[in-house]
């Protein structure tokens, strides 16, 4: 409900309602919404961390890029696709300090630290460079699928990746 409506227009009593619960459970297990939503991010990190892992356990540092472009792509084009789960969450917290933007920004160091390391992998002469604009181009990905035809965003993304990397088409 997060991802598809917004996280401040479901209200607790609705998901009270629709995780069939008491609202004293409920608040048991997660004293205020933010807790729910803390690790509703959570959980989606560890799920898009296990898909890029193994995205890139399946072949050379050439091909741990384009499969993490490829992920990237697929995710756009995927049915009730809304945008990044994060930025989305982040629009909704401006505060720096809040635990959810903490997540957020937990979720943004592992995916900067691992697209600059398979930049490294790659052979990138400055691979923090390449690792901050592989980041740009997710984040723009992400957004721009929202506005645009999304085939088009996969296969630019996927272009410039390998552009800035200087892999093959």
């Amino acid at each position: 409900m997060f991802y598809a409506e917004g996280i401040h227009t479901v209200p607790v009593d609705r998901l009270v309602t629709q995780a069939d619960v008491t609202r004293a459970t409920f608040y048991r297990h997660f004293p205020a919404k933010e807790d729910l939503v803390v690790a509703y991010l959570r959980a989606t990190d560890a799920r898009l961390r296990g898909a890029v892992e193994t995205a890139v356990a399946q072949g050379a540092a050439e091909q741990g890029v384009s499969a993490v472009l490829d992920l990237i792509g697929e995710t756009t084009c995927a049915a009730g696709f809304r945008g990044c789960h994060f930025i989305n969450a982040a629009a909704e917290y401006p505060d720096a300090s809040d635990p959810v933007r903490e997540a957020i920004a937990e979720h943004r160091a592992w995916f900067q630290q691992t697209v600059t390391e398979l930049a490294a992998r790659a052979g990138h002469p400055d691979p923090a460079y390449a690792g901050r604009v592989l980041v740009l181009l997710h984040d723009g990905a992400l957004a721009g699928a929202q506005l645009d035809d999304p085939e088009a965003v996969r296969a630019t993304v996927r272009r410039a990746g390998h552009d800035l990397l200087g892999l093959p088409h």
